[in-house]
């Protein structure tokens, strides 16, 4: 008979009495029905676990049974074109034994043991394997191949190798014997801890950037292949859209999006938007390099902690095949919500505005995951973190954003102003940064040439000047200003409107290369250079303005397809006979 039974129960914070059966950071299965849950505190006295399901209906003496294994995940073929909960149930075959609701105890495996997977072993008999070496391959989706690996903790010599053909992922397909001579069967999945990243063998710095199609990102605040980023944002400012256009458009060969916390609804427009959505790049869909970790308001708070982890460590696995994945956090506010609530149900001295003193430390330990790496097997994979934070009533002083700016480098700030004026995405240009301009500045000159920076500086002094001079219009109006500073305004409005806002349902406007932006920036540039130096001759600003110059630039982004940039060199010699017009009469 167990003698480990519920001693106290506070929420989903579950105690056990007297007992030394468990260790820090098991995963246990609490009371009759089982459910999932995680120790977080050994005492000789009491022993706490954090329970990842609806405690509701639980009582004082029902069995609390240990597993011996940390919390992990399960690892393998099947996890792209997936829906998970927060500890990696997946949500579809969870609704096919319980309906639209996650029952209690429901015991899914993570990935289909049934399903049959068309596998090639890419060693022979007597190889010496590393960890991290990789063994067999297999077509996950049509555009990604799976490739399993030795687990990071083996290494050791082939000594039996199956022949290719199907299999499923718990089959062995070979055996690894290590120095002790102990046989360790190779499957096509493995498990691994959600709290413990997985190693690698070196860090590379960070020097290419995450491209995504989206101008005020690209052009002004870039973000690097293993890079970090916040978008904090209030409610309504466009948080969940601005990730669903990255998730969408970067050029990351695999994408994590982990809904944390968030409202169903908009977790379910991600599955038929993402399941309508043909990826640009293979013309397949786009679930087909996609995992989605939906852990909605409405499911248990433990395992909206656990989901952040959940899906960090996805990334990891397919980062050590060597692909380059994006993984979306939203948002992680309510990831430290779940923590706050969970340190006030264990009785915790609370720090700051309530929430645990360790919430620094939680989120360096997320935000230090991400990273351009060289694997174990010797590959180059990356992962790039983007966490949305949603501080109450659009106080980025509150701890959250405040601890999050400390870990990432690229801050993303959205304007409840900007948004309410339909300008999306709603980054406010003065508040944003990135600090990864100086490494990709190499980046840059290489691929687009020395200008693409030039034009960026540009761009952003005119709207630091126009920023400037808001602030005299705002007493005094724009009619007292000098030409040349009504310039600068009229610029600075093409490039708000025409430039760094945006058209997510435009089809040309929804995804812009590289080099079309460095031309949108050009163009806005030659008139600016040709009306000032009209503007220095004094000519009036309204002649120039009269031209309609301002107003067809703004509309360039839907006038120049993505494949017809030779359009460009139109606009230019249009501005010159233009501006030559002006000098002439």
């Amino acid at each position: 008979m167990n003698k480990d039974v519920i001693f106290g129960i506070n929420g989903p914070v579950i105690t056990v009495k007297n007992t030394q059966s468990f260790a820090m950071g098991e995963m246990v299965y609490v009371g009759k029905e089982r459910l999932v849950g995680e120790i977080i505190g050994v005492t000789d006295r009491l022993t706490t676990i954090q329970c990842y399901e609806e405690t509701t209906g639980l009582c004082p003496g029902e069995p609390v049974t240990g597993t011996g294994a940390s919390m992990n995940v399960t690892l393998g073929p099947g996890i792209l074109d997936n829906i998970f909960d927060g500890i990696e149930r997946p949500l579809k075959k969870v609704a096919e034994q319980s309906g639209s609701f996650i029952a209690r105890g429901c015991s899914v495996p993570s990935l289909d043991t049934d399903r049959l997977w068309n596998v090639t072993l890419t060693v022979k008999e007597g190889d010496k394997l590393q960890a991290g070496d990789i063994y067999a391959t297999c077509q996950e989706t049509q555009i990604i191949e799976h490739r399993c690996m030795v687990s990071p903790i083996l290494s050791g010599t082939i000594t039996m190798v199956k022949p290719n053909g199907s299999y499923r992922v718990d089959d062995t397909v070979a055996e690894l014997t290590d120095a002790d001579g102990t046989v360790h069967p190779l499957t096509l999945c493995q498990h691994w801890p959600i709290r413990t990243p997985r190693p690698v063998k070196a860090h590379l710095p960070i020097s290419i950037p995450l491209i995504t199609g989206q101008r005020v990102i690209d052009t002004m605040f870039p973000i690097a292949k293993g890079g970090a980023a916040a978008i904090p944002g209030g409610f309504g400012t466009g948080k969940t859209m601005t990730q669903h256009q990255l998730a969408k458009w970067c050029d990351a060969d695999i994408i994590i999006y982990v809904g944390c916390g968030e409202r169903g609804n908009e977790m379910s427009q991600v599955l038929d938007e993402f399941s309508e959505l043909i990826d640009p790049k293979s013309g397949r869909p786009m679930t087909d390099r996609t995992v989605l970790i939906a852990n909605t308001s409405n499911m248990p708070v433990a395992a909206r902690e656990a989901s952040i982890y959940t899906g960090v460590t996805l990334a990891e696995y397919y980062r050590d095949m060597g692909y380059h994945v994006a993984m979306m956090a939203d948002s992680t506010s309510r990831w430290a919500e779940a923590l706050r609530e969970i340190s006030g149900r264990l009785e915790e001295m609370p720090a700051e505005e309530g929430f645990p003193a360790y919430l620094p430390s939680r989120l360096a330990e997320f935000y230090e995951r991400a990273g351009m790496v060289t694997t174990m097997s010797g590959k180059t994979g990356s992962i790039t973190l983007i966490g949305a934070v949603s501080p109450a009533g659009s106080d980025f002083s509150e701890p959250v954003t405040q601890n999050t700016k400390r870990f990432t480098r690229c801050f993303w700030a959205l304007d409840k102003g900007l948004a309410y004026a339909r300008h999306y995405p709603a980054i406010n240009w003065m508040e944003s940064y990135s600090e990864y301009l100086p490494e990709l500045q190499d980046w840059y000159s290489q691929n687009l040439g020395p200008d693409f920076s030039k034009y960026r500086k540009e761009i952003n002094g005119i709207l630091q000047e126009e920023n400037s001079l808001m602030e005299i219009v705002k007493l005094i109006g724009a009619d007292v200003l000098p030409d040349d500073q009504k310039l600068v305004i009229e610029t600075a409005r093409v490039i708000r409107v025409g430039f760094l806002q945006q058209n997510a349902f435009h089809k040309e406007d929804t995804y812009v290369p590289l080099k079309k932006q460095e031309l949108m920036m050009k163009v806005i540039l030659h008139l600016y250079h040709k009306a000032k130096q009209l503007v220095s001759a004094s000519v009036p600003i309204s002649g120039i303005l009269a031209t309609g110059l301002f107003d067809k630039l703004i509309k360039i982004k839907y006038d120049v397809p993505n494949d017809r940039l030779d359009m460009f060199d139109d606009y230019i010699k249009e501005i010159d006979e233009a501006m030559a017009g002006i000098v002439t009469a």
